[in-house]
């Protein structure tokens, strides 16, 4: 299967059109599970395409849904459709005894938040590039580590007066990443870990803090078949920042979640058609927690619901194979 990123705004990003329970820096940048199913291996060399669409409905948790809702008034619900289009070029360049790949990603956007807050978007979400990936083979245990730097870029649809009046973030993220995978008789046993780093917003100057992800793969695959259970963890590690030139236009910490941890279980399975392969994986959000320790009462919100995901992959484009070699002709 082919290692597949989607970048696009996950149910938050309904949120940052009210500005009393946005997260005023923005979204995050990567959708929390993208690289269940994918591997730090890297196919042969070519150029290969993959779309990937998911949908996303959960509610709102967290302390700051007791203003949101209170008692007897319902849940208030969060929802996403998002298609990514992607390709991923392997040229067959080797460095420092790796396999070099690089990857591009477009997002596109649909995401809603129910009442009381009742806030629509649709766009283009920001794009996604990956210069450099480098995945190195362990001999031959079956252990594959790939390293790679990704770059979400300021360029998806951004309106309303901080920025956040729509699905994309107005300021660059910095995502390093890090991939371990066993690679052998069929498995794929995989940890993808990857951090994103945000500038500030350029209207606010608000910056989020850093968001940590990792996403769990254990699969088998069986002739064409490919099932096995998955999990995923997103959550806010470090706490947002506000400088003296984002307080003078009105942003506060207070207002906003600082810190959050959501976990995710769930099951993959995938079929080989050849010419291209499918997967579809669904997990449920099992535990999620938010909270903004400095301000009282605590405004923090969180989605929690249910993906389902489907990705398609499959080759462009690759080099001609050799021609067979014409055995020599021996003559006394």
């Amino acid at each position: 299967m082919i290692r597949c990123f989607l970048c696009g705004g996950a149910a938050l990003a309904a949120l940052a059109s009210s500005s009393s329970y946005a997260t005023e820096g923005g979204l995050p940048l990567t959708k929390a599970g993208i690289l269940i199913g994918a591997s730090a291996g890297v196919p042969g060399p070519g150029i290969y395409g993959f779309d990937q669409v998911f949908t996303y409905q959960g509610n709102l948790t967290g302390p700051g849904t007791n203003a949101l809702n209170p008692p007897g008034t319902g849940k208030t619900g969060v929802q996403a459709a998002v298609a990514a289009q992607g390709i991923l070029f392997v040229p067959g360049w080797s460095f420092l005894g790796a396999t070099y790949d690089a990857v591009i990603v477009q997002p596109f956007v649909m995401q809603s938040v129910g009442s009381p807050v009742n806030a629509q978007a649709a766009g283009v979400f920001n794009t996604y590039v990956v210069p450099v990936e480098l995945s190195w083979k362990l001999g031959a245990s079956g252990f594959v580590v790939k390293a790679g730097l990704g770059f979400g870029l300021d360029d998806g649809t951004v309106t309303g007066a901080n920025g956040l009046g729509n699905v994309a973030n107005p300021y660059w993220t910095v995502q390093p990443e890090l991939i371990v995978s066993y690679l052998k008789d069929g498995w794929n046993v995989t940890a993808a870990m990857y951090e994103e780093f945000n500038t500030p917003n350029r209207i606010t100057h608000y910056t989020t803090g850093n968001i940590l992800h990792a996403d769990f793969t254990a699969t088998k695959t069986i002739d064409k078949w490919t099932i096995g259970p998955v999990a995923y963890y997103i959550g806010q590690v470090t706490d947002d920042s506000c400088p003296a030139s984002c307080a003078a236009l009105g942003g506060s910490k207070l207002a906003h979640v600082q810190r959050y941890d959501t976990w995710s279980v769930g099951g993959l399975v995938g079929y080989d058609f050849g010419p291209a392969s499918v997967s579809v994986w669904a997990t449920k959000e099992v535990y999620s927690k938010a909270s903004n320790a400095a301000a009282s009462p605590d405004p923090s919100v969180q989605p929690m619901g249910t993906t389902v995901l489907a990705t398609l992959s499959y080759r462009i484009w690759a080099p001609d194979a050799p021609a067979p070699t014409q055995p020599k002709l021996f003559h006394k």
